[in-house]
């Protein structure tokens, strides 16, 4: 495959994984959310991609990010992007300046709500120039149509969508290198070692 995301020419965005707008995702199973999500951050944080994270209204029900992701990845929590209200992050002028200091054109996003959080800033970063991916099964939205109808929107925008495990892969690349192996350990500590044991 031609044109792959990899560590070195990709950014991880992590859309506002909060405390409360956790609760808002009905379609896709609480706990697998913060599982692919905590996967995605350890993939950024562990082989150095730039890793960007924006909240949204923390003082209201929204809350804080994941306490996950404040463990995780405490500096990247520390200098998170927090808006005070605009829904689409790309047009909140300290987000997209965040994303343009990566100074990589292929953009990984994932977060909270896909049918509201996540659609408008895909959308938006691909009309801008940039490469994007949205990681489906690391969000969620309220319903199930309101799922599909996002995600159909992004599709007729030229978003590629993807899933949590599948990201992984086309990152490693190779399993039997370094950067390979790293990533392969954190997708069986994540997700497989919890479905083995099902």
């Amino acid at each position: 495959m031609k044109d792959k995301f990899t560590i070195d020419n990709s950014a991880m965005l992590l859309i506002d994984h909060q405390q409360g707008t956790i609760k808002l995702a009905k379609n896709i199973a609480y706990e697998q959310i913060v599982q692919n999500t905590r996967a995605l951050a350890r993939t950024a944080k562990e082989t150095g991609m730039p890793l960007v994270f924006t909240s949204s209204q923390e003082e209201n029900f929204q809350g804080l990010l994941l306490e996950d992701l404040q463990k995780l990845a405490p500096e990247e929590y520390e200098n998170r992007v927090k808006r005070p209200g605009i829904v689409d992050c790309w047009e909140f002028e300290p987000f997209k300046k965040a994303v343009e200091a990566t100074g990589r054109k292929k953009l990984i996003m994932a977060g909270l709500t896909n049918d509201v959080c996540i659609v408008y800033p895909a959308i938006s970063a691909i009309e801008d120039g940039y490469e994007v991916q949205v990681v489906i099964d690391a969000g969620g939205s309220p319903t199930q149509v309101a799922d599909e109808t996002s995600t159909q929107r992004m599709k007729d925008h030229g978003v590629t969508l993807t899933t949590t495990n599948q990201l992984m892969a086309e990152l490693a690349y190779d399993w039997s290198n370094d950067a390979g192996h790293q990533i392969q350990t954190i997708m069986y500590e994540e997700i497989l070692s919890k479905l083995i044991t099902e």
